[in-house]
């Protein structure tokens, strides 16, 4: 039985593809789908060779260590010229570089309240508002916001650099804050350059 010039074949391929052609230009839906879907059939057999560079973030040193008041923890928002990109955060007294963790602290952020400042409370509460610029010794917290708070301090240190202490009103730090770095660096240049006048 041969089929190829069986007139009964041909004529049932032309009706489909006419039932094909009639179906995609019935309508414009159709016809966009049509086209959107040769659009992605090229794309996946023929790739494009431009590789674009992928975006890389510029990873910084690590953040000396030190303690820090509330006001020198402020400029560790990661907008203002002296954090240089950085954003530290405050969790129960302890301050930590959230820097890796830009998209969710940096300016855009869904935590970006929390940048440059003690966010103690706001976790303890479930709050991602601003919270105040003054000292909060989180003495009014309940028992379980209080434990939330350690729970967050927890997976901080997990997971961020520790920075130092967040240092109460007229409490001097453990760790020297850079303005003491600033003033020890000084003397021991100038006692440098007093043994090299000696030698000479």
């Amino acid at each position: 039985m041969v089929l190829e010039g069986d007139p009964e074949l041909v004529e049932t391929e032309e009706s489909f593809v006419n039932w094909i052609y009639s179906e995609l230009t019935s309508s414009w839906l159709n016809i966009c789908l049509t086209v959107a879907i040769i659009y992605l059939l090229y794309k996946i057999l023929f790739p494009s060779n431009d590789v674009k560079p992928a975006e890389t973030e510029t990873v910084l040193p690590p953040l000396k260590k030190q303690d820090m008041t509330l006001q020198q923890l402020r400029k560790y928002d990661g907008t203002s010229p002296e954090s240089e990109g950085r954003i530290c955060v405050a969790v129960n007294g302890k301050i930590f570089d959230v820097t890796r963790g830009r998209r969710f602290y940096g300016p855009e952020g869904p935590y970006s309240g929390f940048a440059g400042r003690d966010a103690s409370r706001g976790l303890a509460t479930f709050s991602v508002e601003p919270v105040s610029d003054d000292y909060d010794d989180l003495s009014d917290l309940k028992p379980s916001e209080m434990e939330q708070v350690k729970e967050w301090e927890l997976q901080f240190s997990e997971k961020y650099d520790l920075v130092g202490r967040l240092l109460k009103a007229g409490e001097a730090p453990i760790l020297p804050t850079e303005e003491e770095d600033e003033d020890d660096e000084e003397p021991v240049e100038l006692l440098l350059d007093e043994e090299d006048a000696k030698t000479k």
